[in-house]
């Protein structure tokens, strides 16, 4: 495939569209940040069929970064982008003031769009949950929510998520449940709010529910064959998809277990995309893990996935 249809579904519109990638970060051993790798990683991500990255989410370590690196990160992301419009940073924090300000320190540095969890200090409830949407929104950047209930025990329902589209607050939202159903309801409670694939696993059910966007872990380490997985699945086309689902989908399926920063970072090692190692408290794969990860990435190369 070459990557000639790669912003087919992607505009400076709607900058949230297509496949963008949630970047690992690369560390050097020293577990310091190496901002010249992760420029190189993002161009390459780029140049090979990608559509856009979105820099500080979990899969990017956020959590571990003092300000000052979050904040490089993001215009590391977007000079290597070459197209501010194509970052998409996540501006998560306790308070909905700080997350404003990221979304304010991401509109300063000419990004497209943001990806905004809902509070996660506690388990909000729903006016709390539509309040800090509001307020993140007022930064003026277009918000992508994010829907984990499984780490941030708020569950964005499709009820609630039509609320927030209506009331101007999102545009799309990254739907992790692997809840596929939920698609086909939140496209009738609220049909001009994308719906963006958020988790590696359900790829193809979800593009042929709808989707029109993949926040995508494991093309960090194989962009060449997500993205034309990605296109492929959106395009309806499955005599190629399946195929390539089924050759990948062991990678895949790690987007969604615990340790997914540490197997992704492994499998960009071992195919070249420098990863390096995790800060803590992720701690190195245990042997056995490591080994699992390592076979199936050079299975994968074998393939002549890249």
């Amino acid at each position: 495939m070459t990557t000639t249809s790669a912003v087919t579904d992607w505009s400076a519109e709607r900058p949230w569209r297509g496949i963008m990638v949630a970047t690992a970060l690369p560390l050097r051993e020293d577990l310091s940040v190496d901002y010249d790798a992760y420029a190189a990683h993002v161009r390459r991500l780029v140049d090979d069929g990608c559509d856009g990255v979105v820099p500080n989410g979990s899969l990017g370590e956020y959590q571990t970064l003092t300000d000052e690196e979050r904040a490089r990160v993001v215009r590391t992301a977007v000079e290597a982008a070459g197209d501010g419009a194509r970052v998409m940073p996540g501006v998560a924090a306790y308070g909905s003031a700080e997350a404003r300000r990221w979304a304010e320190q991401a509109a300063e540095a000419g990004c497209g769009s943001v990806l905004l969890l809902p509070p996660n200090a506690y388990r909000a409830d729903e006016s709390a949950v539509r309040g800090h949407y509001a307020e993140v929104a007022k930064a003026g950047l277009p918000v992508v929510a994010y829907n984990n209930p499984i780490d941030t025990k708020v569950d964005l329902t499709p009820g609630h998520l039509a609320h927030l589209h209506g009331e101007g607050s999102i545009v799309a939202v990254k739907e992790f449940t692997g809840d596929v159903r939920r698609a086909y309801e939140l496209a009738e409670l609220a049909p001009g709010l994308d719906l963006l694939i958020g988790a590696d696993d359900v790829l193809v059910e979800l593009a042929l529910a709808g989707a029109v966007g993949w926040i995508a872990g494991y093309p960090n380490a194989f962009p060449a064959a997500c993205a034309e997985l990605y296109r492929a699945a959106v395009a309806h086309d499955l005599h190629t998809a399946l195929p390539l689902y089924k050759s990948l989908h062991p990678l895949l399926r790690w987007d969604s277990r615990t340790e997914f920063v540490q197997a992704i970072k492994c499998s960009m090692d071992i195919v070249g995309r420098h990863g390096g190692p995790t800060r803590p408290p992720r701690l190195p794969l245990p042997a056995g893990i490591a080994a699992e990860v390592r076979a199936i990435t050079e299975k994968a190369v074998a393939a002549g996935h890249h």
